[in-house]
């Protein structure tokens, strides 16, 4: 494989930037808010739900994650919350929307390097206004060759994404924080992936199991590890 025949997808949230910790803390909020009504086991099993119940309806996101957590705060109080909570559970949702970027350690020089030699993408999933503001925040836009903001990562929307952009799957090396959206799609599709674990992982995006792929899996600790792993691709 020709070092130019590589190209590199990075997911976005809790790969490049963080994010989800911006998320557990809103949660840690929103369990105070509703404390004199349920504990806290029960008010994350109910929210989980009603957001899965939601998410072919509202995609992902903090404006989906809002919207579940004023349905599910007027299902536990049985309707007892007061306007003024309400406005309270919007305002977090518009705090968690304006937040500062945060990337990554080693992001930029990561990057950096790697577009020097390499087609980059960028290949996430959530709300098109909010991932295209973060991007636009981050500073990193001019790295990228292509952006693909999706509704869904699954292996229908990264062929379809092949197809656009003629990209031979075993010439393609994703690199994302979750095994379920980033990893497991492109690798079924004959693709490698760099798995960078992120210290917090949503529900919805756990799996049991790594995979076994002997050659087309590897696992980092840190995206500073990730040009070791290009060159071994990109020498083969």
């Amino acid at each position: 494989m020709a070092t130019r025949d590589l190209v590199i997808g990075f997911d976005a949230d809790d790969t490049l930037w963080h994010n989800e910790n911006i998320f557990e803390k809103t949660h840690e909020r929103y369990r105070a808010l509703l404390a004199q009504y349920h504990d806290a086991a029960t008010v994350d099993r109910t929210l989980f739900a009603t957001e899965m119940r939601n998410l072919d309806l509202y995609g992902y996101g903090v404006k989906g994650f809002t919207l579940s957590a004023i349905e599910t705060a007027i299902e536990l109080t049985a309707g007892k919350i007061r306007a003024d909570e309400i406005r309270h559970l919007i305002a977090l949702g518009q705090e968690m929307l304006a937040h500062p970027v945060e990337l990554l350690d080693g992001v930029v020089e990561t990057l950096s390097g790697l577009a020097r030699a390499h087609r980059l993408l960028v290949i996430t999933k959530g709300d098109l206004r909010d991932q295209e503001r973060k991007l636009a925040k981050s500073g990193l836009v001019g790295h990228f060759e292509r952006v693909e903001i999706l509704s869904e990562k699954d292996a229908a929307t990264y062929a379809t994404v092949f197809r656009r952009h003629a990209i031979d799957p075993a010439r393609f090396l994703m690199v994302g924080n979750s095994l379920k959206s980033d990893i497991l799609p492109v690798l079924e599709l004959g693709g490698a992936g760099a798995h960078v674990p992120y210290h917090l992982t949503w529900a919805a995006e756990r799996v049991e199991r790594a995979p076994q792929v002997e050659g087309r899996f590897f696992r980092l600790k840190t995206l500073r590890e990730l040009p070791d792993v290009v060159s071994s691709l990109a020498g083969q």
